[in-house]
């Protein structure tokens, strides 16, 4: 059974974070393993409170995880200060984390901060450049670049800006935008879009972090790039619909 580990905080509501990450590795057939960077009070409404896990603790999950079995794909969520996220680059290097899929949680749709200031540097500088691929939508695309995405010019403008930054594959979701879901993917020098209808719906709680673990569920289980957004974007689709 392939394995796959999250990086992420805790959602007691079950919706988002490591539930909803292990949730998507179960029901995609791999064998789920967890480091919880933060517990969270939060509902599907919005965050309530967030405690931090002490970074050494973060790093004594990650040695734990490691030396009990070597994931096949790392899936990256929120990670919550500055700290956190050098520590668990340092491990990464130092454990030789593979397929790394990394959702650029920054702040939650109600608005709560989940990556501090110095965390956002700290992610820039040491993190991004380790992934394989990164998962922002678009507010958090506009924030990385500091480009203003308005359509689907500006979307393709501002993958090739980020893949040039950070060196790996780029998945800007579209679910900001107005009329349509469109998400696109640059990787390799090709863009791809991948079209889609706005569901209208109130239960979106968690898609962004179940969407990543989707398409690193799929690239451990051998598919190629494209084909994992594509398999999570139809994925995604029927859990909105069905929600």
């Amino acid at each position: 059974m392939k394995s796959f580990l999250t990086i992420a905080g805790s959602d007691c509501s079950g919706g988002a974070g490591v539930q909803a990450d292990m949730r998507t590795a179960v029901l995609h057939g791999l064998f789920p393993m967890s480091v919880i960077t933060a517990l969270t009070a939060q509902t599907r409404l919005g965050v309530r409170d967030v405690l931090l896990t002490p970074p050494e603790l973060v790093a004594k999950q990650l040695d734990a995880v490691f030396n009990d079995r070597t994931p096949d794909v790392i899936k990256i969520g929120m990670l919550g200060s500055g700290e956190i996220v050098e520590a668990v680059a340092e491990k990464i290097c130092e454990h030789g984390g593979k397929s790394i899929v990394l959702d650029t949680v920054f702040m939650s749709s109600s608005g709560h901060a989940l990556l501090s200031g110095e965390g956002i540097t700290a992610l820039r500088e040491k993190l991004l450049p380790l992934c394989d691929v990164i998962t922002p939508n678009i507010p958090e695309a506009e924030f990385l670049t500091g480009m203003r995405i308005s359509g689907a010019a500006d979307m393709e403008a501002c993958a090739v800006r980020l893949s040039n930054i950070f060196r790996g594959n780029i998945i800007i979701t579209g679910g900001h935008l107005n009329g349509a879901c469109d998400d696109l993917l640059f990787a390799d020098g090709k863009l791809t879009w991948f079209h889609g209808e706005k569901i209208e719906s109130e239960n979106t709680h968690g898609t962004g972090c179940t969407f990543s673990s989707c398409v690193a569920c799929n690239l451990a289980l051998g598919q190629d790039l494209e084909e994992s957004v594509r398999l999570a974007k139809e994925y995604v689709a029927r859990l909105i619909q069905q929600a």
